[in-house]
């Protein structure tokens, strides 16, 4: 729960106590010094009166005589505590308009600090509350509809702030001596290793605590023997999902197919260059033949391969063109066989529609395949469609949200 969320919570309870208080004595035969006629009065009547002592006014009523002992000093009770929760309240709304962030912040401790505003965000924001719902969360990013800040507020229980995480001075207003990680996860690369190389000069103890999302690889690469790099986490969304497609779907596909495997890669973005990365790391024996469809596939390959070095360590077969003209796969099907082989073809293009029906379309004419299909977001409907026709349906995002590292999440 938020310290917002607490404090609105408690003074409820107060308030709710201290009318009770006043109004079960008044029905109990407590009389007024100056409103004698109190007690034989209706319920409305003293509900009115109970509610009067919120305000200053409320002194008017006179002192409690008359009734039992325990009715008289319920009524004590209520005329001490209403004024004051009452003045409470407007003196805290004065201190948050006067000095907002210290008044926010002074009680936040072993809190998460998370930054951006895009889809990744609200998907690590989801796993984590499934792992920690009560751990503190300040949300920062530079600007934010109010129905996304009250979806924060409500469903994420965090503290929002809006300022720019590159400012020295608005980070020094964090309390980033307290905060026990530090999550980048913004769109802008370089924004976010600015952040962290400031961070780490305000708050030195947090290395090693700070995680950076890049959307760029060869950015991330080129970064990774900076000294921000080597003192923080590291890490891109699609290498994270290719990682896991791998390692929970692909391996044991290979393991259960004799002789070596055939792949095809329709799509070679971001995710399709991921995928072969991951298939080197953890699949080189296990492969035969790697065939790349794409739009700009040969420039794409040879970044890659500069990039990371890779190996030709299997048959690589590459084919530019759309993977919805028919002519790139008859062009396919002359060099690989498809037919006497049990291949695994991942439809990973940034065109879902096209991914979902060249899915059906290749299940058809080779039924003995395993078809991969990415989504950026999960669908239940290609699900449905999924299992009915035995083609593996995946979510980038459900991926990644179901491969964060634990250790993202435990302060």
């Amino acid at each position: 729960m938020s310290l917002f969320t607490f404090n609105y919570s408690w003074r409820w309870s107060a308030a709710v106590v201290f009318f009770l208080c006043a109004f079960l004595a008044l029905m109990m035969g407590v009389s007024l010094s100056e409103r004698p006629d109190v007690q034989s009065a209706d319920m409305l009547t003293k509900a009115y009166y109970s509610l009067g002592l919120f305000v200053m006014g409320g002194l008017d009523l006179g002192t409690p005589i008359d009734g039992p002992l325990f009715a008289r000093l319920m009524l004590w009770l209520s005329y001490f505590g209403s004024p004051m929760l009452a003045a409470s309240t407007i003196i805290e709304a004065v201190i948050k308009t006067i000095s907002p962030y210290k008044w926010h912040f002074q009680r936040i401790s072993n809190h998460i600090v998370v930054s951006g505003s895009d889809e990744l965000t609200f998907t690590y924001l989801k796993q984590l509350r499934l792992v920690q719902p009560k751990v503190p969360l300040l949300f920062i990013c530079d600007e934010i509809s109010p129905i996304r800040e009250e979806e924060l507020k409500r469903r994420y229980h965090a503290i929002v702030i809006t300022g720019d995480i590159t400012r020295s001075y608005f980070l020094s207003k964090l309390f980033l001596h307290k905060a026990k990680k530090v999550l980048l996860l913004g769109k802008d690369n370089f924004q976010n290793y600015e952040a962290a190389h400031k961070i780490l000069q305000l708050q030195p103890s947090l290395k090693g605590k700070i995680v950076i999302h890049c959307n760029s690889i060869r950015f991330m690469r080129s970064m990774a023997d900076s000294e921000v790099a080597r003192q923080c986490i590291n890490f891109n969304a699609y290498q994270l999902a290719a990682s896991a497609l791998v390692q929970q779907h692909l391996l044991s596909h290979f393991v259960e197919t004799v002789p070596k495997d055939v792949v095809v890669i329709a799509g070679f973005g971001l995710f399709g260059q991921t995928i072969l990365e991951e298939l080197q790391h953890y699949a080189q024996k296990e492969i035969d033949t790697i065939a790349i469809i794409g739009i700009d596939a040969k420039r794409r390959i040879q970044v890659v391969d500069e990039q990371h070095q890779s190996a030709n360590f299997c048959n690589r077969k590459i084919f530019e063109g759309n993977i919805s003209h028919p002519e790139v796969w008859q062009q396919l099907r002359a060099t690989v066989d498809l037919i006497n082989t049990q291949p695994i073809i991942i439809l990973c293009t940034d065109s879902v529609e096209d991914n979902f029906r060249t899915s059906l379309w290749l299940k058809n004419k080779y039924p003995n395949s395993m078809i991969i299909a990415r989504s950026y977001l999960p669908s239940r409907f290609a699900e449905n469609v999924g299992k009915q026709y035995n083609i593996l349906n995946v979510s980038i995002n459900q991926l990644v949200k179901d491969n964060f590292p634990i250790e993202w999440m435990t302060p």
